[in-house]
Formats: C-alpha cells, structure tokens, sequence
C-alpha cells in the first residue's frame, strides 16, 4: 500500500498565520483601545484636579471669612473705624482701615506692633482685584480736630503686606449704621462703629457673588465711659445749697 505525502497547498493551508488585513485591524483596534483608555485617564486627571482647584478656592474663601470674623468680634470700643471708597471707572476700590486694634507678631525675624491695619483693593493689569492686608507700625488715621493739613502730613509706609485673595472680579463693602438703620458704603464716623459689616465679592470672570454679612458686637469706648465717670463723680462732689 502505497501512502502519498501530502500536497504542498494544503500543508501552507494549515500553518498559514495572520494575514496582512488582520494586522492592520487588529493594530487599529489596539490604538483605539489605548486612546479610549488613555482619554478616560485624563478626563479622570482633569476631573480631579478641578475638584481639588475647587476645594482649595473653597478652604482660601472660607479662611478668608473667619480671620474677618474675629477681627471684627474683638474690635476694642475705641477702635477707629474707617471706610473709604473710590470709583475707579472699572471698579470701586475700598481702603477698610482699623486703627487703635495693637497686635503683636515676629515679622522678619523682629517683634513687631501693628497700631492699624488696613484691608485693601489693588487693581491688576489683568483687570482683577488683590485683596492687601497692610500692618503700620503708626497710626495712619488723622484726627479730623487737628489743625495740620492733609498736604502735610506724610503717609505712614505699611511694614508688611499679604495678599488674602487674588483675581477678584468685585469686592464691595456695606455698613449698618446701628443708629439709624441704614446702610452706608463709606464709614468715618469717629468714636462709633458700625453694627454690622455686609461684604460682596466676585472671582474670575464667571464666578457667582458671595454674600456675607460680619456681626459688630456694641462695645463702650473707654475714653467716653471714663469721662462719663469724671462728669457724674464731679457732679456728686459738688455742695449741695442750704435752704
């Protein structure tokens, strides 16, 4: 019995391997699998880091608001409060200067003592706002008593700056006037404070407003309650006519 080999064709028939078609569509499918992946990656990154952008804009506001907040529930009675407000045009500029409020810190390596502070709006060339928080060693406040010019007198430098927020689209502030109940955008009522402090801002172009109102607790100045005191023991000692 006489047992042929098998034919040349049907031999490259079984052990043929993948065509050049088949490569090329299984390379297509192979890139399109890794840009899928890769696109969900970075959708993923992007996702992530702007709810990390968010969260730390959110902790820099909230931050921004509780240093206001004890600022303004320890204000001594004889604190001078000063509001100024200037229209820039674009903006309205806002100078918030606390005066008689002593705070003691090392800056630079040196004890310092702050005698006023000053909650400031500084312009940007890219049309934004920086919130400046300036510390004077000296009272920068005139007594509107004084006989001396405003021309005169040389504007007291800060001996430090921190920048509290940046790229603000607004930042404005209101003021209640516990008196009389209203609301007034400039302050400089001395010997008074107002009760409560209402303060809007805006960030970037697209940002929402923020609203948010600051309690002013009624304080006494000392000043006056101690002249009360002198007057009501001056008018006790007084001698009394006879009848």
């Amino acid at each position: 019995m006489i047992v042929s080999p098998p034919s040349p064709s049907s031999s490259s028939r079984h052990t043929s391997g993948f065509t050049l078609l088949e490569m090329v569509l299984a390379i297509l499918l192979l890139t399109m699998l890794v840009g899928m992946v890769f696109g969900t990656a970075q959708s993923s990154l992007a996702l992530g880091h702007t709810v990390v952008e968010n969260q730390n804009q959110e902790m820099l506001e909230q931050a921004f608001f509780d240093l206001m907040s004890d600022r303004f529930a320890t204000l001594p009675g004889d604190t001078r409060f000063d509001l100024k407000v200037t229209d820039s045009g674009k903006q309205y500029l806002t100078d918030l200067t606390l005066q008689n409020v002593p705070l003691g810190f090392t800056w630079g390596g040196q004890q310092k003592i702050a005698k006023a502070v000053q909650i400031s709006t500084v312009p940007q060339s890219t049309g934004y706002l920086n919130i400046v928080l300036r510390y004077y060693e000296d009272e920068i406040l005139e007594d509107t008593s004084s006989d001396l010019s405003s021309a005169s007198v040389i504007k007291p430098e800060p001996f430090a700056e921190i920048v509290l927020l940046r790229d603000v689209r607004f930042f404005e502030w209101n003021l209640l006037d516990g008196r009389t109940m209203e609301w007034q955008y400039d302050w400089d009522l001395q010997g008074r404070l107002p009760l409560q402090a209402e303060l809007r801002l805006a960030f970037g172009a697209q940002g929402p407003e923020i609203r948010h109102v600051f309690w002013i607790p009624p304080k006494q100045n000392p000043e006056t309650f101690l002249r009360t005191v002198l007057q009501s023991s001056g008018s006790s000692s007084q001698p009394r006519g006879g009848s």
